[in-house]
């Protein structure tokens, strides 16, 4: 069961004024509007339509606030890089996605979703540089690893985090596919620290979920040779 299990819709605003008092965690997530970012939340939650997967990107122009069971948030922002929009359109967005991540004080991290065949844009730089001086932990997603070979993967996962030194300790980033649950423990336990939720009791209950595993795989195996032992 995921660690966020508990996740309902909890309000939508579409200007900062509409947004609830900051009086709980947040956790923002943040990422190019065709980069997996609300299959990251669902995959996340364990809920398949909490949050909306647009069939066009850069549709869903709300910031939407997700409540838990301890009365802390995950905040789903608008997609940046949007396509068909007025400019004026855009810079109001863009306008009130900084404000958000600059003024609301009740942020305690931010996780940046970046599609790993094409990781670290400019827009997801300028993400970086507005968030940062905040001195708040940052995460980077990088979702569809799936779409890679294991190789390229890894390679991908390693020149990231070279290029993500220019931002010292605060930032962190890990591989993610939404579709294969790749990653999804490792994620958990980075928001769920910053959430304050329980990972230590979480941390446990994966080992035992891989100890089982193991035991299974060492039956299987077991039962093949037996199986092949002649008589």
């Amino acid at each position: 069961m995921s660690l966020f299990s508990n996740a309902a819709f909890h309000v939508s605003g579409a200007r900062l004024s509409d947004l609830p008092p900051p009086l709980g965690a947040e956790v923002a997530f943040a990422g190019r509007s065709n980069a997996g970012k609300s299959s990251a939340i669902n995959t996340l939650v364990g809920h398949t339509r909490l949050a909306f997967v647009s069939k066009t990107p850069g549709r869903t122009q709300l910031i939407n606030f997700f409540r838990l069971a301890n009365d802390t948030f995950l905040v789903d922002l608008p997609g940046y890089g949007y396509a068909d929009v007025p400019d004026s359109v855009r810079r109001e967005w863009q306008q009130m996605l900084e404000s958000y991540l600059t003024l609301r004080q009740s942020i305690f991290g931010l996780v940046i979703i970046m599609d790993s065949r094409r990781p670290l844009t400019t827009l997801d730089q300028n993400m970086l540089n507005w968030f940062a001086p905040s001195g708040k932990p940052i995460h980077v997603l990088l979702t569809k690893s799936d779409k890679l070979t294991r190789s390229q993967a890894a390679q991908t996962l390693v020149a990231t985090r070279e290029a993500l030194k220019q931002w010292g300790d605060q930032v962190t980033a890990q591989l993610f596919s939404s579709l294969k649950k790749v990653g999804v423990e490792e994620a958990e336990l980075v928001i769920g620290t910053w959430l304050g939720l329980d990972v230590v009791a979480r941390e446990r209950e994966y080992a035992k979920e891989r100890e089982k595993a193991l035991v299974a795989l060492a039956a299987a195996k077991n039962s093949g040779q037996k199986r092949k032992t002649p008589g």
